[in-house]
């Protein structure tokens, strides 16, 4: 796949995205609205015509979508689920299989070879598994939906786009439920910005191509902001007794004031000294991680807090990091309880967003919240205890 000049592209998917057919209703009608979008906006007639012609709408597209639930673990459970010791034996022997394809992109992107190889293992197992999902039938059914339709339509129109290029078939192009494509599975709009040809052939392919899928995955990171040679995650200790509200991922101290307060480098020294947050995933008495500011780009790749921690962790692992501590946190509340008590957060003003089971940020910050007014550890853990006290 060849890119054509970014600011072209944009320049249409700006002025396509500006258009807005109605979510739900007909799918029909939602088409060729969305078909009509397009030519007005300079895209050729039968270029649009053929794209859309044949889409439809999928219904296990939209059965993946509200069937999220391992995303209700904690973390603990979620990392042991994901990371295998065959998963860090296959990571560490790609690392050295790629490894004039990863010093490349550490010197043009500053990406670390851990980060890479933890998306891989991820959301492929190394590409073995990229999905199976028509790419345009997801993106148009999730365009459709009334749920979150302003993040999709512009990657229809991004997909659009590819078509034009020769660079993806709507009859053929397959990929994750939610319209990623290849081994590090990228959004058509990601592929137009960020995608590198890194074995020169030609074309850029992220299904066969580790070496363009992985330098693609880098320069997309870079795009969102990774900042070069600097970490990510550091496993800590902590002290049995400190102001557990100030673990809090918006919270940020310099090394020496972490360690003014009993909190100290599991390896003994600190990755760097930069402003830095205590990560406690299930409260003071399970694991503890200190995230530097690179961490946080981690959530431009996925919104899920248990996803991206264990995402940081294992690139930690798979360079050199010991299995992490996990501690003796009380047990997790089951998905019931969890509901009931972000009905009861909301129910006192907090806004939690969806009621779902899930341990979300505006979950954990009102549970923190809750914990300060009713005197318990603020540690943004929710157990039983407080569940009653509510």
């Amino acid at each position: 796949m060849r890119l054509i000049p970014l600011a072209a592209t944009l320049t249409l998917l700006a002025g396509v995205a500006s258009a807005q057919p109605q979510c739900g209703g007909s799918f029909a009608d939602f088409r060729a609205a969305m078909q009509d979008a397009a030519i007005a906006r300079g895209v050729a007639p039968d270029t649009a015509r053929a794209f859309f012609d044949g889409t439809r709408q999928d219904d296990a597209t939209l059965a993946a979508d509200r069937k999220q639930g391992v995303f209700t673990l904690p973390f603990t459970e979620f990392a042991r689920r994901l990371i295998s010791a065959d998963r860090v034996t296959r990571g560490r022997a790609n690392a050295e299989r790629y490894a004039d394809t990863f010093a490349a992109i550490e010197r043009d992107y500053g990406v670390s070879r851990g980060v890479l190889l933890a998306f891989w293992a991820f959301e492929t197992d190394y590409g073995a598994f990229q999905g199976d999902f028509n790419t345009v039938n997801s993106l148009m059914t999730l365009a459709h939906d009334c749920r979150r339709p302003e993040l999709f339509r512009p990657q229809v129109f991004a997909a659009l786009e590819l078509f034009a290029r020769g660079a993806l078939d709507p009859d053929t192009t397959t990929g994750a439920w939610a319209g990623e494509i290849g081994m590090v599975q990228m959004l058509p709009q990601d592929i137009i910005e960020n995608g590198v040809d890194a074995d020169g052939n030609g074309t850029v392919d992220l299904k066969t191509s580790p070496r363009d899928a992985l330098s693609s995955g880098g320069k997309m990171l870079q795009h969102l902001g990774w900042r070069a040679g600097e970490p990510w995650l550091e496993e800590v200790d902590v002290p049995g007794s400190m102001d557990w509200s100030l673990a809090n991922i918006d919270t940020t101290l310099s090394p020496s004031e972490w360690a003014a307060l009993g909190v100290t480098p599991r390896d003994g020294g600190w990755d760097a000294d930069l402003p830095a947050s205590l990560v406690l995933p299930q409260g003071r008495n399970g694991p503890a991680f200190i995230a530097y500011p690179n961490f946080n780009v981690f959530f431009e790749w996925n919104q899920s807090f248990t996803y991206v921690l264990t995402a940081a962790y294992f690139a930690t692992r798979l360079e050199g990091a010991p299995v992490f501590d996990a501690g003796n946190p009380p047990p997790p509340l089951s998905g019931a309880q969890m509901r009931d008590l972000q009905q009861k957060l909301a129910a006192r003003g907090h806004d939690v967003g969806e009621v779902d089971g899930i341990l979300g940020a505006g979950t954990r910050s009102a549970v923190r919240a809750e914990q300060q007014r009713l005197g318990l550890p603020a540690d943004a853990w929710p157990t039983t205890e407080l569940l009653n006290a509510l």
